[in-house]
């Protein structure tokens, strides 16, 4: 049983289903459905499609993730960023509004959701980690200005070709303000302004829900419809059938590069959201287990004639607000879409594209947060580089090409930080055995003849050029006797053949300056490293505990000592260690 419920969350939870919770569940099922619909319908035009195949991709795929999520908040549909990914990647291909077009936005389901089962089944949710932090909120940035300005024809009544890059449409926009239609114009602001009054009220009315309506009583009122407002038009009340959608093979290379952008994307911004509400309330969220119940989710979204979904920040923030503790939250949800497709929708024909634009532009203000920009420039200002790489890659070269632009860059930042490791000169500090960092405690006292460094850095074929120079010029400084350079290792936890034969070449040159090269704390990885290039029997009984270990053995002009296991320094039988500090002792 417990091996199933690693399978179906659901049947970890619901066979204990606390009757306490299910106020908070329904009443967050309701408020979140309220929400869901308009969006949905918002998030589809977004994507260059249909109203109902949002309403589709926010029924099935939702109780799938109920069931395969470990997630309690998590809510699951679709979102702004996923739906420009999905417009940006099937506009080149597919002519908009064909069934062509449909089957496409199915088909990237299928594969994200493909993509996400195979990360989840191969342990690889680690992937995710390329995209950092930084990078995400410089590309989350950039995607909801190119999403919000996206919108801007719906706004002002335009119409706007649709542009592979956010420059163009900007001039694009420009060219026909001309255009602009008053009344359309009137109600977007208007559907902007209700919003945002509503957001500074509560934030537990669903004030999409109210635009809605209140939009589309105003053009059934004063037939707004007649005087050139563009409405949504007939919505299909039937419900979502399952069915595997026509496509051609060479769509799947197309969309190869997308769907695995999606799933990068759409999974940052899932677990992120999920482990916030996860923390709060004490339980766990498992990385591949939500890669398998998102990968799910979307072949759920595929096959019954929906695009690609993720779980959303706005929405999960209200169903947690809301009083949900389990996904029975997301079951009513999806009963409450569904129950709007299946009666409801001749209502929204009158719903004016203002509105729905108006509504999409609310839901991505929020996504541009210059508060944690300002806080990434406080905590680390390098790390601005991958940020504004992200952001103006994103807005300049368009959202796929943004975003690997930014991994890459933000990639080529760390590798940047490996090739010039921290290292400090170290001092001791009085009355104390301990070395501290000279640059930070002038008061620690060098000492005469020893130069003590620390690199705090793994060794490897990134920084083994640069380490190398800083050492040697070190050694050059020695002036005094007993002329001895000890490389504190404490800092360092891995060690690959290039760094080994760096330290190889380093030990010949150091001597050949008639300096000895001590280590101190070596960690184990380093050790085993150490061994097979030859370079521990090399170093004998220059290998030391502590710093301070190797500064007495120095000025003493003694070896190590004789057991270096029982001090820790070597775990290998003490006779070894006795043969090895025997062997070396001409060497010190």
């Amino acid at each position: 049983m417990k091996g199933l419920a690693n399978i179906l969350p659901i049947l970890s939870w619901a066979p204990r289903y606390d009757g306490a919770d299910i106020r908070g569940d329904v009443a967050a099922g309701l408020t979140v459905g309220a929400m869901l619909v308009p969006q949905a319908m918002a998030y589809a035009l977004l994507a260059g499609l249909p109203p109902e195949v949002g309403l589709y991709a926010a029924t099935v795929p939702v109780v799938v993730y109920a069931l395969f999520g470990t997630s309690r908040q998590l809510a699951v549909g679709p979102v702004a960023i996923v739906s420009l990914l999905t417009a940006s990647a099937l506009a080149p291909l597919v002519e908009e509004g064909t069934a062509g077009y449909l089957s496409a936005a199915a088909l990237l389901a299928l594969m994200v959701g493909v993509v996400h089962i195979v990360l989840g089944v191969g342990r690889l949710g680690f992937l995710v980690n390329f995209l950092s932090h930084s990078v995400l909120v410089g590309f989350t940035a950039a995607a909801a200005i190119i999403i919000g300005f996206s919108q801007a024809k719906h706004l002002l009544g335009i119409s706007v070709e649709r542009k592979e890059h956010f420059y163009d449409t900007v001039l694009e926009v420009g060219r026909n303000l001309s255009e602009t239609h008053g009344t359309t114009l009137v109600i977007g602001l208007a559907s902007l302004a209700t919003m945002f009054a509503l957001k500074q009220v509560s934030k537990k009315i669903p004030a999409a829900l109210v635009v809605v309506v209140g939009s589309v009583v105003a053009v059934k009122t004063f037939d707004l419809e007649a005087r050139g407002v563009k409405v949504v038009g007939d919505i299909p009340d039937s419900l979502p059938a399952f069915g595997l959608p026509d496509f051609d093979g060479s769509l799947l290379s197309s969309l190869a590069t997308t769907a695995f952008v999606i799933t990068i994307v759409g999974f940052m911004e899932s677990i992120a959201v999920a482990k916030v509400y996860a923390r709060r309330d004490r339980y766990e969220v498992v990385p591949n287990s939500e890669l398998i119940g998102l990968g799910a989710a979307n072949l759920a979204s595929g096959l019954f004639g929906g695009y690609p979904v993720t779980g959303g920040f706005s929405r999960t923030a209200v169903n947690a607000t809301a009083g949900a503790r389990t996904p029975l939250a997301s079951l009513v949800t999806a009963s409450i879409v569904l129950g709007t497709i299946a009666f409801l929708t001749p209502l929204f024909a009158s719903l004016p594209n203002a509105a729905l634009g108006a509504i999409i532009i609310m839901a991505v203000i929020g996504l541009i947060d210059v508060a944690e920009m300002r806080h990434i420039a406080k905590v680390k200002r390098s790390d601005l580089i991958s940020l504004g790489v992200a952001f103006f890659g994103t807005l300049i070269l368009g959202i796929e090409i943004g975003i690997l632009v930014a991994i890459v860059a933000s990639m080529l930042v760390v590798f940047a930080r490996m090739s010039m490791p921290h290292s400090a000169v170290l001092g001791h500090v009085e009355n104390t055995t301990s070395y501290r960092n000279v640059e930070r405690f002038p008061e620690a006292d060098t000492q005469a003849g020893i130069r003590i460094i620390r690199i705090d850095a793994a060794l490897s074929f990134v920084n083994a050029v640069n380490v190398k120079k800083l050492v040697l010029e070190q050694a050059d400084s020695l002036e005094a006797e007993p002329r001895a350079l000890v490389l504190d290792a404490s800092g360092m936890n891995d060690l690959d053949a290039t760094g080994a034969e760096m330290l190889h070449d380093l030990l010949i040159e150091v001597e050949e300056r008639n300096v000895a090269l001590h280590l101190t704390d070596v960690k184990g990885p380093v050790r085993d490293v150490l061994r097979r290039a030859g370079l521990w029997d090399e170093l004998g009984a220059r290998v030391h505990t502590s710093t301070n270990d190797a500064v007495l053995a120095i000025r003493e002009r003694s070896v190590g000592p004789v057991d270096q296991r029982r001090l820790g320094i070597d775990e290998r039988p003490s006779d070894l260690s006795l043969r090895s500090a025997v062997e070396a002792q001409t060497s010190v």
